[in-house]
């Protein structure tokens, strides 16, 4: 994967398969610290102390479709060549927290990426999922969260056209808001 908004889509599905109600995914660019955090919480059915310890092997995989997961392997990997780390919090019935550090600066670390496509793409693949964004950089930041848009829709679909256009601007605005404020 070319960018971090990739890795933040696939772990985010791994939480949709793991049965996630609720996804929180959070990015950090600590400017004064020189860091990038990012994280992916979920409420889903979680890991036991065996898989956590094992996940980090591609040939390790829950996904029956094939016999190798290289996501969380390949994200491990470049938070470590950026003077970063990897740190997985997992309990069997009370979900997981993936949690990658870089060096903000690294001249190997990858860029960001399209963070509000990939989070319009979580929002529309999986409508019933509540879905939270904070992402800060520096002092500036921005929130979006899928489950007061869809309490205050009652019983109109999430995916009607209007109501994607105003969540696709939303991310977009938001989020550029935000890297235009920490310039």
């Amino acid at each position: 994967m070319r960018e971090l908004a990739l890795h933040i889509l696939d772990i985010a599905e791994n939480s949709v398969s793991a049965q996630a109600r609720r996804v929180e995914i959070g990015v950090e660019e600590d400017l004064r610290r020189d860091r990038l955090r990012l994280w992916v919480k979920d409420d889903g059915r979680g890991m036991d102390e065996e898989m956590v310890a094992r996940v980090t092997d591609p040939f390790v995989t829950s996904r029956t479709t094939r016999k190798v997961g290289l996501g969380i392997p390949l994200l491990k990997a470049a938070a470590e060549s950026c003077g970063g780390h990897l740190r997985i919090l997992s309990a069997v019935g009370h979900g997981t927290c993936l949690e990658a550090e870089f060096q903000r600066s690294h001249i190997d670390r990858m860029p960001l990426g399209d963070l509000a496509g990939t989070m319009y793409t979580l929002v529309v693949g999986w409508p019933d999922v509540r879905w939270v964004l904070r992402y800060s950089v520096g002092e500036s930041r921005f929130e979006f969260d899928s489950g007061p848009i869809k309490q205050e829709l009652g019983d109109a679909p999430l995916t009607e056209p209007a109501v994607l256009a105003f969540i696709r601007e939303s991310l977009q605005q938001g989020v550029a808001g935000v890297q235009q404020q920490a310039v």
